[in-house]
């Protein structure tokens, strides 16, 4: 027997491939034309499962795209623990930014990343992540590590909402029975400083539509008499924010926990180069809610963001139209304690209440899910704490995690259980953007420090 140091090294450009492969595979879910892929992808995810040591596993059907099980189940009495990930990506758009195309993965090396890093869209989130559990799986199986049982439910659909897996959890409790759920979704804050992401927040995603006259008008003839829908819709959405970017919608901030000093100055400990993040991303300044700094403005704080907005001519030339409609999409990323459907309702309510005369509005909400906080005085974060420990030589840093994966408050409602997120992305890794990357040393390190949570996680439940 060895440890996971060693076989990795034995195994590395297996798994490096194995992994390359599986980003292959546009899994696009949001857009159906990629449906077969997607599929192919689980099929593959299965396979994979298989090969790694799972006795048992299943692509179950939904309404949506399927989901994947599998499970070893090597003592009942001993602890399970339930790893949840997803298999579909984000659309690559907008292609012509990609430096490579984003279904050819390969390996470049950078400042960050001497040793390279793997381009590709799903790189990080959430293929990457994904599969270093099923190689940790491997591993365990292969050198006779596995301390407990274990049961995998990888996911079609987190990319646009996980609509089948809310379903699938409800009708499916006694499967997915465990004594704590891992997940690799989340990252690191910073590649040689790790942390563990005791918060989530919230998302409430809409979409906006703005309809002015019943056709495009000419905008000589009908310029300055007729309200145009695009003008309109930018002045409603700039009427959002005030002028210390405090979001305005009555209600908003209700249930919005302020966070004590000392905790404040604990997330403030957390290692920030503010002009590093600024050069990262090619900005002069960081901007925000005032009051608030950077690191507490995407982790903390709520938010509400246009993510694409649209009307009218958009092509070569010119065409000079007042267009009937306009449109936006609109996420905003809510803190724990603010209910998704409560905000989305405020937002409806307050956005056609804004809209002049002369104009009508709709507000179709897409999909969200509720904020989550994990407590740091259990089992699960403890064996998580020390397995960070073991690999990385130093105590992981907690912290709240700006993004969001709504369904780790359902598996607590449902499944009663609690959730670790053990992430080993960066921010840097471009996740939803062109040129989305994943260190091969971040990839290799989750899968050597995977399965020590579950060795000290079966010690510490004794």
């Amino acid at each position: 027997m060895q440890g996971p140091k060693a076989y990795i090294e034995q195994n590395k450009d297996r798994f490096l491939n194995e992994l390359m492969d599986l980003l292959k595979i546009p899994s696009i879910s949001a857009d159906s034309a990629f449906s077969h892929d997607v599929l192919h992808m689980a099929e593959t995810v299965e396979e994979a499962l298989k090969a790694a040591g799972c006795t048992h596993t299943e692509i179950c059907e939904t309404d949506g795209y399927p989901i994947v099980y599998g499970e070893r189940t090597i003592d009942p009495s001993l602890p399970t623990v339930l790893v949840y990930g997803h298999y579909d990506v984000q659309p690559p758009d907008p292609l012509n930014l990609w430096t490579s195309p984003p279904f050819e993965p390969v390996v470049k090396k950078t400042n960050l990343h001497p040793n390279g890093a793997i381009y590709a869209r799903g790189a990080s989130d959430d293929k990457g992540q994904m599969y270093m559990h099923v190689k940790a799986l491997e591993y365990m199986v292969q050198n006779d590590k596995l301390p407990c049982n274990v049961k995998f439910m990888i996911e079609g659909e987190e990319e646009v909402g996980s609509n089948s897996l809310v379903t699938f959890v409800k009708e499916n409790q006694e499967r997915l029975a465990n004594d704590i759920i891992l997940i690799s979704d989340t990252g690191m804050i910073a590649k040689d400083v790790p942390s563990i992401t005791t918060g989530l927040r919230g998302l409430s995603y809409v979409e906006v539509e703005v309809t002015g006259p019943n056709r495009d008008l000419h905008s000589g003839l009908y310029g300055g008499a007729v309200a145009n829908p695009i003008n309109i819709l930018a002045k409603m959405i700039a009427s959002l924010h005030d002028e210390n970017n405090h979001i305005t919608i009555p209600g908003f901030y209700d249930k919005v926990q302020e966070l004590s000093k000392e905790e404040r100055e604990a997330m403030a400990k957390a290692p920030f180069d503010l002009k590093a993040y600024q050069d990262e991303i090619g900005i002069e300044a960081v901007y925000g809610e005032k009051g608030y700094t950077t690191n507490e403005r995407n982790s903390i704080r709520p938010t509400l963001d246009v993510n694409g907005i649209w009307g009218g001519y958009t092509g070569e030339g010119a065409k000079t139209v007042i267009p009937s409609k306009a449109y936006a999409k609109i996420s905003m990323r809510l803190v724990p304690n603010q209910d998704w459907h409560e905000i989305t309702e405020l937002f409806s309510n307050h956005f056609k209440s804004i809209a002049p005369k002369g104009v009508t509005v709709k507000v179709t909400p897409h999909h969200g899910g509720q904020g989550y906080v994990t407590p740091i005085d259990f089992v699960g974060y403890r064996a998580a704490e020390k397995a960070y420990e073991k690999t990385f030589g130093k105590t992981p840093i907690p912290q709240r995690g700006g993004g969001s994966i709504p369904i780790v408050a359902l598996f607590e409602k449902e499944l009663q259980s609690k959730t670790i997120l053990m992430g080993f992305g960066l921010d840097s890794d471009s996740i939803h953007s062109p040129n989305e990357h994943f260190g091969v040393e971040n990839y290799l390190k989750g899968i050597e420090t995977i399965p020590y949570f579950y060795q000290y996680f079966t010690e510490m439940s004794k």
